[in-house]
């Protein structure tokens, strides 16, 4: 059964045979997406990630597919109704529709108008309907009357109820239905009268209809939401006389001499049970496609997000921004620990500008502050504007920090065991000030739904979208490499082959033995064995290591090749790392091995020429422009500057400084037609705006991209 499963992937994929089928050996072994991609190259061809995970989802799928004919077999079987033929078109197929549809015979409710008939003994005169050969219905119904028929037009109406069962049951009628609907219907939504005034952030759907298989995922989303809320209501249209006429083609034999009975056989069958089964299907069919595109544009958001340049190891000063309450501020020192705290009022009501200038410029002095982060919340404009009026030293850099989700990590369990004695104030603080230092490494702390990217992530199927969340987390902390001694656990369970438990072991005997000197060491962490060292020691960087590799993203596997590498041209591995003119020079061809090949060659001589390097680059410093403090200073046509903070299918979210975010939709993006957003632009990125349109009433402003 492997062989077939490797084969349908291969064939649906486009994927050599053998390298689906190394990919699927190697996830059996317990080895990850990352691992795979990174350090498996000769088995795989080099495959991206993107594609393990493909392999491996379809794999799963068919596993469980292949559990489900199992079940559905053995059913039938113990019914003994399972026929040669029958179970060679289930085991044949691997279309999940169709097995279903070939089960659904043999899964008949006992409550049924068509199960109530059989009780009755009409099965035999429904048979003989059905045939559509005779002509003397009537006369042969009689013989079906008993205290509970008590009329040939019952015992008629009683096999009706079986043939449009039967009907329901047939998979060509199914497959044309669903065909039907697939290919022409149309998703009709009409507001709820009584809803009307309530209903109208769904204004745009109060009288709507677009053909289904057309309709964007961000559309679907947000109707069958209203729909949800009971604002809207929906139906599924298709043009039933083209159906019928099809359907009755199958079902109604030439010359019936009883088409009407059949007829009205057939219209009970589509009204009652093959319609809403179906429309069922379509709603669930399109409901999976949508969360699936919503889901990848949210994955997408989120690898960005995680991926933005840190500002790197800085003596922070943070602020949490806020009028009434004040502006948290703290220090951290170049790890990310706090140095103290306090609260500043520089702003209304307060207004006490001199004791906030004072408290924030010796505060710089006794830290040695290098750089100060501003959450853009409330009163993050105005502190920045603050802020940029005092004179702070020409080597302080202002950064302007997005805080969506720092309210929430300040009161989750993680800031209390952070800091179970400081107010959520201040965790709220420490999250931006170190979300500028490592976006990665705070924002592993927080419910990727919390973050303000992404669009219907709660409408979504949830286990889904958590899945994929998990896996964009593991993706990227694995493609920055994590240093073992600084990490903290949530960050270390995101590495390849540990999770939580091994994180916090790691933790612990970091703290007992004062930081790892090697890699080997990992071995010596309780219940960290040999497979998780394989899968995690590659993407862990030990800073200033007895092994300079430690400090590379080559595997401990490999360190054979690399110190071979140095014998033959009589330099220490040391001297090795960071020699770009000896790597330049290296043949390659000599290291070839039976496990390893050029892919993983060429890999170690460039981590070896740019030793942990970080892929992320380095932060840059953004100001907001000057003249717009908010929505009241916008006007048509105004040219400004801006941050793109989210992306969505229908058009990207741009921070302008203000408390309001402008939208781009996806027809101003470019001067020519965008079918994809991110073909554009990407996340964090500065651009220049124009102001199309400023909705003073519903807070809403929409920019341009376009040149003209």
């Amino acid at each position: 059964m492997k062989k077939i499963i490797i084969r349908l992937i291969s064939e649906e994929l486009s994927i050599n045979k053998r390298n689906v089928e190394n990919v699927i050996n190697l996830l059996d072994e317990g080895s990850t997406i990352p691992f795979i991609a990174r350090y498996r190259k000769e088995l795989t061809g080099s495959m991206n990630e993107e594609n393990i995970v493909l392999i491996e989802e379809k794999y799963n799928s068919l596993k469980e597919l292949i559990k489900r004919k199992e079940f559905i077999l053995k059913s039938i079987e113990e019914q003994g109704s399972l026929t040669d033929e029958l179970k060679n078109k289930i085991v044949a197929s691997f279309d999940s529709v169709e097995i279903e549809d070939l089960y659904l015979p043999f899964k008949r409710s006992k409550k049924t108008k068509a199960a109530k008939a059989r009780e009755n003994g009409l099965e035999p005169l429904a048979s003989y309907i059905f045939e559509q050969k005779n002509n003397d219905i009537y006369n042969f119904a009689k013989r079906f009357l008993n205290e509970n028929i008590s009329s040939v037009e019952e015992a008629i109406h009683g096999a009706k109820d079986i043939i449009a069962e039967l009907i329901s049951e047939n998979t060509i009628i199914r497959d044309l239905v669903r065909q039907e609907f697939d290919r022409h219907a149309y998703l009709d939504a009409k507001v709820i009268k009584s809803k009307k005034e309530d209903a109208v952030k769904y204004k745009d759907y109060f009288d709507f209809s677009e053909k289904l298989n057309r309709i964007p995922s961000h559309r679907f989303l947000a109707i069958m939401r209203g729909e949800k809320e009971k604002f809207l209501r929906l139906k599924f249209l298709v043009d039933e006389d083209i159906l019928f006429n099809k359907m009755e083609r199958i079902v109604i034999r030439k010359y019936s001499p009883v088409k009407d009975l059949i007829q009205d056989a057939l219209q009970d069958s589509y009204n009652r049970l093959i319609a809403p089964a179906i429309e069922t299907e379509m709603r669930a069919k399109y409901k999976d496609k949508a969360d699936r595109e919503a889901i990848e544009v949210f994955e997408e958001n989120l690898r960005q997000l995680l991926l933005a340049p840190p500002v790197g190891q800085k003596r922070t000063l943070a602020i949490d921004p806020g009028f009434r309450t004040g502006c948290k501020i703290v220090c951290l020192d170049d790890t990310g620990d706090l140095l103290m705290e306090s609260v500043i009022f520089p702003h209304p009501p307060h207004n006490s500008k001199i004791d906030a200038e004072d408290l924030v410029l010796s505060m710089i002095k006794k830290y040695n502050i290098e750089v100060i982060a501003v959450g853009d919340g409330t009163a993050g404009r105005e502190t920045m504007d603050w802020l940029e009026s005092l004179d702070l030293g020409k080597s302080i850099y202002l950064y302007y920090v997005n805080e969506d989700g720092a309210s929430i990590y300040s009161a989750s369990k993680i800031a209390r065991e952070e800091f179970p004695a400081k107010d959520i104030t201040v965790r709220g603080a420490v999250s931006i000030g170190r979300r500028l230092m490592d976006p990665l490494a705070e924002l592993v702390k927080i419910d990727p739904k919390s973050l303000g990217i992404g669009q219907y992530q709660h409408d979504v199927n949830q286990k889904l979208l958590k899945e994929k969340l998990d896996r964009t987390v593991e993706s990227a902390v694995n493609q920055v490499g994590i240093n073992l001694n600084t990490a903290s656990v949530h960050l270390l369970a995101y590495v390849s082959g540990l999770g939580p438990v091994l994180a916090k072991n790691i933790v612990a005997y970091r703290s007992k033995v004062g930081g790892f000197k090697n890699r080997k060491q990992l071995k010596n962490v309780p219940r960290l064995g040999e497979k998780a060292f394989q899968q995690a020691a590659g993407f862990l960087r030990i800073r200033e290591a007895d092994n300079p590799l430690d400090n590379t993203a080559v595997h401990p596997e490999h360190y054979i090749i690399v110190e071979k590498m140095a014998v033959e041209n009589n330099v220490e591995v040391e001297n090795i790392v960071e020699n770009k003119q000896l790597l330049k020079n290296m043949k390659l061809e000599k290291y070839i091995t039976v496990d390893i090949g050029l892919p993983t060659l060429k890999d170690i001589i460039r981590e070896l020429e740019k030793p942990g390097l970080d892929p992320r680059g380095k932060a840059s410093v953004f100001s907001f422009d000057d003249r717009v403090k908010s929505i009241e200073d916008l006007n048509e046509g105004m040219m400004i500057k801006g941050k793109i903070t989210n992306i969505t299918n229908f058009g990207v979210f741009v921070n302008i400084g203000i408390k309001e975010n402008g939208l781009i939709h996806i027809s101003e993006l470019a001067d020519k037609f965008v079918s994809d957003p991110k073909d554009i632009v990407s996340l964090n990125q500065e651009v220049n705006v124009r102001v199309l349109n400023v909705d003073l009433v519903r807070k809403r402003i929409q920019l341009s991209l376009k040149k003209q």
